[in-house]
């Protein structure tokens, strides 16, 4: 879906997907040990923002390179998410069964991002400049 078929950003899939995932994080790291109030727990909040906030941003963007510009901050970060999610696991702030829950909404973000930047570089109505 690009701006011609969608009105705000909050019509694409992706970015539904992504703050899907932000809440999630939000409400999983509200229990993360204080001590990590400025550590971990704002590092995975800010990396989780960062993904939804990247597509928001790219939305209105007019050049093909914009765009993809965004998109490709918004992988990193999402990245950087997954990278959170096993380190939260492996030092058991979070179980098993909560990084399945995360791997997952964090999966289908992937996928829909990856989907929305291939349409977006494929799209020929978006100048290069």
């Amino acid at each position: 879906m690009d701006n011609r078929y969608s009105r705000s950003f909050k019509d694409l899939e992706c970015w539904q997907q992504a703050h899907e995932f932000v809440k999630a994080v939000y409400s999983v790291t509200k229990h993360f040990p204080e001590d990590e109030l400025y550590g971990l727990t704002s590092q995975f909040r800010r990396a989780a923002v960062s993904i939804a906030a990247n597509i928001c941003e790219g939305y209105r963007k007019l050049s093909r390179a914009d765009k993809l510009r965004f998109l490709n901050i918004a992988q990193g970060s999402l990245e950087e998410c997954r990278y959170y999610i096993i380190l939260s696991n492996d030092i058991e702030y979070i179980d098993n069964a909560m990084r399945d829950k995360l791997e997952y909404l964090l999966n289908g973000t992937s996928w829909k991002l990856n989907g929305y930047a291939e349409a977006i570089s494929q799209n020929k109505g978006i100048t290069d400049e």
